[in-house]
C-alpha cells in the first residue's frame, strides 16, 4: 500500500480499514477475528456503544489530569498497550516499533510471552515502562527462568494470563492458514508446536491456582492476573495474594457467547472494592469507552488490536498516533461530562445511573 500520513488518521476505525491493505490476509485475520461466530468479538464493542454519557455543564474544565499511579508509577493517562502475540507478521520492526511508539507517548507496553523479539532488545530501546505477559509453561525451570530474565531487564510487573487452557476454535484464523513467516522466531516461547512455526500451544500446560501461587512466591515484582471475568476468580485471586486484576475475555479469541468486558467489569470491580488495581481490555475504541471503563470501576484499561493496527499501517508513528487519538478523545470526554481528574470520574458519568 502507499505510505499513509498517520498525522490525517482520525480514529481507530481508520487505522483498522487501512491496516487491511497493509497487512498479509492471513495476519489481518489473525489479528482481527474472535472465536467461533463471533459474538463476543461483536459484543466488546457494542456494549460500550448502548452506554449513553451525561453531559454536565459550567464546571471547570480548563486544567484536565488524567494521570492515575499504579505499583508507585506514575502514568501520564489510564491506557496501556495490552499483551500482542507475533508483532513482526505485523510490520517488519514490530515490538521494537511498539515500544518506540509507546515511548513517544510515556504508555507502558505489555510484552508477550509471544513476542519475536527478545525483551533484553525491548528494555534497551525501551523509554516508558516495560511490563512482561506470561503463558505458565509445562517446563516450571523454564517458566522460572523467565521470570527472572524479565525481571532483569527491568519489566516493572508479570501479567499472567490465566484464561487459556486451550485455544477457542478460532475458525477465521485457521481458514486463513496463519502461521510465522520464515524467519521470524519466538524466543521466549518454551512449549511451540511442530507444525505451526512456533504458534504457541497452551493445551500441553495446565495451570491451576497452584501454579500462581508458586508465580506468587517466585516473583520478584507485582503479578496480574489476566483474564478474569467473574468476582469469584477476583476473589480468589486477591486471597492467592494476587497485585492486580484484569478483566479479559481474551480478546473474545477463546470462548465465544461470554460476556463483554465492559458487562463482566461492573461486578468484578465491586467485588474487588479497591484492595487491587482492576483493569480491563476488549473493544475499547475511542475515548469515551475509556470513560465508561473508568466509570464502572476500571483503575486503566489496555487496547490491542488498535494499536495492532497502528503498527501495521506506519510503524512507530502508526502506533504513537493511536495513543494520541485515544488519549486526546479521553480529554474530550472528560470536560465534556465536567469529570476534570479521573478521581472525579464515577458511574455518574453514565446516563441513567
Amino acid at each position: 500500500m502507499p505510505d499513509v500520513d498517520v498525522r490525517e488518521v482520525l480514529t481507530l476505525h481508520e487505522f483498522e480499514a487501512l491496516a487491511r491493505s497493509a497487512m498479509s490476509h492471513m495476519t489481518y485475520e489473525y489479528v482481527a477475528s474472535g472465536a467461533a461466530d463471533e459474538h463476543t468479538l461483536r459484543w466488546n464493542v457494542e456494549r460500550f456503544e448502548r452506554l449513553r454519557l451525561r453531559s454536565r455543564v459550567l464546571v471547570d474544565v480548563g486544567a484536565v489530569d488524567t494521570a492515575v499511579m499504579l505499583f508507585g508509577t506514575r502514568h501520564p493517562f489510564p491506557i496501556l498497550l495490552a499483551p500482542a502475540a507475533y508483532q513482526r507478521a505485523m510490520h517488519r520492526d514490530g515490538e521494537l516499533g511498539t515500544v518506540r511508539g509507546a515511548g513517544a507517548t510515556g504508555t507502558t507496553v505489555i510484552v508477550s510471552t509471544a513476542t519475536t523479539t527478545p525483551i533484553t532488545e525491548l528494555a534497551r530501546a525501551a523509554t516508558a515502562p516495560l511490563w512482561f505477559q506470561l503463558y505458565v509453561q509445562s517446563d516450571r525451570a523454564f517458566t522460572r527462568d523467565l521470570v527472572q530474565e524479565v525481571e532483569a531487564a527491568g519489566s516493572q510487573a508479570l501479567v499472567v494470563t490465566v484464561d487459556t487452557p486451550t485455544l477457542g476454535a478460532r475458525d477465521r484464523m485457521k481458514r486463513a492458514r496463519f502461521e510465522l513467516p520464515p524467519g521470524i522466531a519466538t524466543p521466549h516461547l518454551h512449549d511451540v508446536s511442530t507444525h505451526l512455526r512456533g504458534i504457541i500451544t497452551p493445551d500441553r500446560v495446565t495451570v491451576t491456582w497452584t501454579d500462581i501461587e508458586w508465580l506468587l512466591a517466585t516473583a520478584k515484582v507485582p503479578v496480574l492476573l489476566k483474564g478474569i471475568m467473574d468476582a469469584e476468580d477476583a476473589e480468589r485471586a486477591i486471597a492467592a495474594g494476587a497485585h492486580g486484576i484484569i478483566v479479559s475475555n481474551h480478546g473474545a479469541r477463546n470462548l465465544d457467547t461470554v460476556p463483554s468486558t465492559i458487562e463482566a467489569l461492573p461486578a468484578v470491580a465491586e467485588r474487588v472494592a479497591g484492595r487491587v488495581p482492576v483493569l480491563m481490555d476488549g473493544g475499547i475504541r475511542r475515548g469515551t469507552d475509556v470513560l465508561k471503563a473508568l466509570a464502572l470501576g476500571a483503575t486503566a484499561v489496555m487496547i490491542g488490536r488498535p494499536y495492532c493496527f497502528g503498527l501495521a499501517v506506519g510503524g512507530a508513528g502508526g502506533v504513537e498516533r493511536v495513543i494520541v487519538i485515544l488519549r486526546e478523545e479521553l480529554e474530550l470526554a472528560m470536560k465534556l461530562s465536567g469529570r476534570p481528574t479521573i478521581a472525579s470520574i464515577d458511574r455518574g458519568v453514565l446516563w441513567g445511573e
